[in-house]
């Protein structure tokens, strides 16, 4: 009897904590709900200067507590804007990344206000290999003559985007090299003359460097006499030695000629012949005698 009980109580505590677990799960689910917002996000990669139809836009849940600032909740909004910076596949779109309302899609459009877009013939030296894509950063070197009309090579730009390679805006796969022909770069006016006359003066390249390195490196160039320096010195020359040349088989080698002594002083003897005296000088001694 007690053992029956003992089973009902169990079971009806069972049923209990079931119904429980059940009823709270109902009012997390419908808190979740009431805390939720629609947010468009893109059901594909979006690539700069691409015009966004509702084909490209998914509608998904988004917690109204984290809802990013310049999102979009209506298709119609985003209809015909032009993508200013790439959008990947699940990334709401926002506000910054598309240029202003009204911009028809194509390159021009991602250019930011006061900049230009400028092209650099390369070729598979210049262009890093192929490794180059829209979105890359590059820094400019220009290897000229100086005054002294010796070899210079300096970094004249630093960080300078790459809108589009060749004829290409869009990334498509990175990881395999492309040699292409021309690079189209952001920049500013200022910095489009400094191109324009570096490429006409000398030899351009370009150097990619890591998209988070914002820092600038301010260099005094490389000349020749840097390519073997040490330490930021300059080696010594290097002595050269010459040996003697040996004299030809067959011919004998001409004697050396060397000075001839000093004669030593001869004396030199004076006669008086009044008085029977002479007078013998021996170098700078002088002495008499008489006969």
């Amino acid at each position: 009897m007690k053992s029956t009980r003992a089973i009902i109580m169990l079971i009806l505590s069972l049923v209990a904590g079931v119904a429980a677990v059940l009823l709270a799960a109902r009012w997390m689910g419908q808190q979740a709900m009431a805390s939720q917002t629609r947010v468009l996000v893109a059901n594909r990669d979006l690539e700069l200067g691409q015009a966004i139809t509702p084909g490209m836009l998914q509608d998904i849940a988004w917690p109204a507590a984290t809802l990013p600032n310049g999102s979009f909740s209506d298709p119609k909004k985003l209809e015909g804007r032009v993508v200013r910076s790439s959008i990947f596949k699940g990334e709401p779109i926002l506000t910054p990344k598309l240029a202003p309302e009204g911009t028809k899609a194509g390159l021009d459009s991602v250019i930011k206000d006061g900049r230009r877009a400028i092209t650099v013939k390369v070729n598979e030296v210049v262009g890093v290999a192929g490794f180059l894509a829209p979105g890359s950063y590059v820094d400019l070197l220009v290897n000229i003559r100086d005054d002294r009309e010796n070899p210079l090579s300096q970094i004249v730009l630093e960080r300078i985007m790459v809108l589009a390679v060749a004829q290409q805006s869009n990334r498509g796969d990175e990881t395999k090299p492309k040699v292409v022909d021309a690079v189209t770069l952001e920049v500013t006016p200022m910095e489009a003359e400094k191109i324009d006359l570096a490429r006409n003066i000398g030899t351009l390249s370009l150097m990619l460097r890591n998209q988070v390195d914002t820092k600038d490196n301010v260099t005094a160039g490389a000349r020749r006499s840097d390519l073997f320096a040490r330490d930021g010195k300059a080696l010594p020359p290097t002595p050269v030695t010459v040996a003697a040349a040996a004299p030809a088989p067959g011919k004998t080698a001409a004697p050396v000629r060397r000075a001839a002594p000093r004669p030593k002083p001869v004396p030199v003897a004076l006669a008086d012949q009044a008085g029977g005296r002479v007078e013998v000088i021996r170098g700078v001694q002088k002495s008499t005698s008489d006969f």
